[in-house]
């Protein structure tokens, strides 16, 4: 692809003897137009700040989902479930668990349906859904804080398995478990689907044999599950402790923008795909919270079987998966065995998972700072960011905080998650009001659209108050309740208080070529963008605010607009 990039452009002289990038079209370019060219190059693979186009999106629909589905291999769950099981007991935790699959699965299925219909990430999609071109950064803070915790919890795990199974000390462990990513997330979805699909046949194999094994073998540990009453002493289910294990749980609210970064390269949905594109969407999107609450349950599960079992010293460390895992090979196979597979589960699951934090990491911060700056310093840039932030909380052993962090952290994501999911919802299908058709592009859409972005600020501020006792401890455990909440209703109330002024900034596009084809899906039209002299299709172009040397029109991409510092080539709003 980059032989490809580099016969589009060459090299002349400027009036200064310098040389001067040179479009397709013949015209100089400027140093933002360089930027882009740049830019462009380094998206090629993985399509960062971009439309995935359909001439790259060749997977059938089972492979984008079983890539996507590949991304949730990691153990962290086994430690939460572990650790809400411990806390509040077998009931409130189970409890707490499909209160939070439930509030993820309902707020995940519109995210996950704009991105398979219209190939855009969910940064893309927050733009046009209440946010704006420039509101929609603090979100991917916000996701990329997701990213890089869970990262570093994957991370700490992968430390623990190879101190136990290899003597490795932990903070070498760290070091390993995050240089061991970068070269597998240099080259984007094409690297990232292979992977996926070929290690998830023995990461399944791995995890489910020994929960099988000990079942059929220990019956009478289902009992002891169900009675165990956990730290706090509660018998039967308490709304507090309930509210509290979903809180933590909703933390993995942001995951469903991972899905997404798969379920963008969905090919197109025909009357002859239709069936299994809408089986994949579901299944890779919201439903990847199915398989996460299994694997919070299974992994209080063993922690309660490890407590019952083992002497107190032992079952300290019920709440990580290594020992987990460990304490069931053990009573299936050789101790030199158990230890193998027990490490080999641990790294493979940890790879699966942190090579999409990574990858999904620097998406993120690769559009903010694009966008507020006009430069693209490379995504690879933002991988070695995400991760040194990820290794620094690693040293810091986040592990023992872990409850506390993800509960907080709950909070800002449901508020950005459930406000795009209300404004899809409510306010493009229910009242009309919110463009439906999904907006992106620079120059089309306001700089802030306050329906979004006054309403996620509001709900989480709101609710990290509640979380922090600030309105009292008996309402303390119910933040969750006010994140998403809030975050349902504000967003159409305020769409009728503005009327829905804020989404559209222009409806014109300037091209005369239709977006859609005939079955309802992005056009794969292709039009030549001035500025880098590529072609792109028709969903990422908008015409140039500059005409050609004839007064002919030209058309400028979405990557090239996104680096324009000067705004000339930005059309003016509509009046």
């Amino acid at each position: 692809m980059s032989n490809d990039l580099e016969s589009t452009r060459v090299l002349e002289p400027t009036a200064a003897g310098s040389a001067a990038v040179v479009s397709r079209t013949g015209q100089p370019t400027t140093a933002g137009n360089a930027a882009a060219l740049n830019a462009t190059k380094e998206s090629l693979e993985d399509y960062t700040l971009r439309f995935a186009p359909r001439s790259y999106r060749k997977w059938s629909a089972g492979v984008v989902a079983t890539s996507a589905l590949g991304g949730i291999a990691y153990l962290a769950d086994f430690s939460i479930g572990a650790n809400i099981g411990i806390a509040y007991g077998t009931s409130n935790a189970i409890l707490g668990i499909l209160v939070a699959a439930v509030i993820i699965f309902a707020t995940g299925f519109p995210l996950a349906y704009y991105a398979a219909r219209y190939n855009i990430d969910l940064d893309l999609i927050t733009r046009g859904s209440g946010f704006g071109y420039y509101g929609s950064v603090v979100t991917n803070v916000i996701f990329a804080t997701f990213t890089f915790i869970f990262f570093a919890l994957e991370g700490s795990i992968m430390a623990q398995g190879l101190e136990l199974g290899l003597g490795i000390p932990q903070w070498l462990g760290y070091a390993a478990s995050t240089v061991i990513i970068i070269p597998l997330v240099i080259y984007g979805m094409n690297t990232l689907a292979k992977l996926q699909v070929w290690t998830t046949p023995l990461w399944l194999l791995l995890m489910v044999v020994p929960v099988g094994y000990l079942v059929i073998s220990h019956p009478e540990s289902i009992d002891s599950f169900f009675a165990y009453a956990g730290e706090s002493g509660t018998e039967g289910p308490n709304l507090a402790s309930v509210m509290l294990a979903a809180g933590v749980c909703l933390s993995l609210m942001a995951q469903i923008a991972e899905q997404i970064d798969y379920l963008r390269f969905m090919p197109p949905r025909t009357e002859a795909n239709k069936g299994a594109w809408w089986r994949a969407v579901i299944l890779a999107g919201p439903g990847w919270v199915i398989f996460g609450a299994i694997k919070q349950i299974v992994g209080m599960f063993i922690a309660i079987y490890l407590i019952a079992t083992l002497d107190p010293a032992a079952s300290v460390h019920a709440n990580e998966p290594v020992h987990q895992f460990l304490g069931v090979y053990q009573e299936m196979m050789p101790a030199w065995l158990a230890m193998t597979l027990a490490v080999v589960l641990v790294v493979i699951s940890q790879i699966k998972i942190n090579v999409t934090n990574a990858y999904s990491g620097s998406l993120a911060w690769t559009n903010s700072f694009t966008r507020i700056t006009k430069t693209y310093p490379g995504r690879m840039v933002f991988v070695a960011v995400n991760l040194v932030i990820a290794l620094i909380l690693m040293e810091a052993n986040m592990f023992d905080f872990l409850n506390t962090i993800l509960g907080f952290y709950a909070n800002c994501a449901m508020a950005w998650v459930v406000t795009v999911a209300s404004d899809i919802a409510i306010n493009k299908y229910l009242l009309k009001i919110s463009p439906k058709t999904a907006e992106f592009r620079r120059g089309m859409l306001y700089a802030v659209n306050p329906v979004g972005f006054v309403s996620m600020l509001v709900s989480a501020g709101i609710s990290i108050a509640v979380f922090f006792g600030a309105f009292g401890a008996g309402i303390q455990p119910f933040s969750p309740i006010f994140a998403v909440g809030l975050a349902l209703v504000l967003p159409p109330f305020l769409v009728v208080l503005t009327k829905g002024r804020y989404y559209l900034r222009r409806t014109d596009d300037g091209i005369d070529l239709p977006m859609f084809d005939a079955d309802g899906n992005p056009s794969d039209h292709k039009l030549l963008c001035h500025v880098t002299g590529l072609e792109f299709e028709r969903p990422d172009m908008i015409r140039s605010a500059q005409d050609g040397p004839d007064g002919e029109p030209q058309y400028v991409s979405s990557l090239a607009l996104s680096t324009d510092k000067t705004g000339q080539l930005v059309l003016p709003a509509q009046k």
